[in-house]
């Protein structure tokens, strides 16, 4: 019989098949090869960090830092790179959602099982 950890080796083995987990994959790659969403991601990180700063010297951040935020977080999101990853991210959450929730009900079944399987 096999082990648990081959059953979840398989499992993962048989998730990156998946056409959404291949799909996820090229738009992380082509999101790293986009320039402009790079620079958007880089601003977006840079003002978080200014603004988290700010917040933890118990001082309210600037209205012009705040009103960067909002432009710079506007275009990252009309940004198609962005976009794609979003799409591709959403599908394959579905698809570990399915996932887990069939593994719950396969514990859930087990559990309620009269008979008992060696180990």
């Amino acid at each position: 019989m096999a082990t648990l950890t081959d059953m979840a080796r398989e499992l993962g083995q048989s998730i990156a098949r998946t056409d959404e987990y291949q799909a996820l994959r090229r738009a992380l790659s082509s999101a790293d090869d986009d320039r402009e969403l790079t620079e958007l991601r880089n601003a977006m990180e840079r003002l978080e960090t200014d603004i988290s700063a700010a917040v933890r010297a118990g001082q309210e951040p600037s209205d012009e830092m705040k009103t960067e935020y909002e432009s710079t977080f506007a275009r990252l999101q009309v940004n198609p790179g962005y976009q794609r990853v979003a799409v591709a991210q959403s599908n394959f959450d579905k698809i570990l959602l399915k996932v887990n929730q069939t593994i719950s009900e396969g514990m859930e079944s087990a559990a309620e099982s009269k008979i008992i399987l060696p180990s």
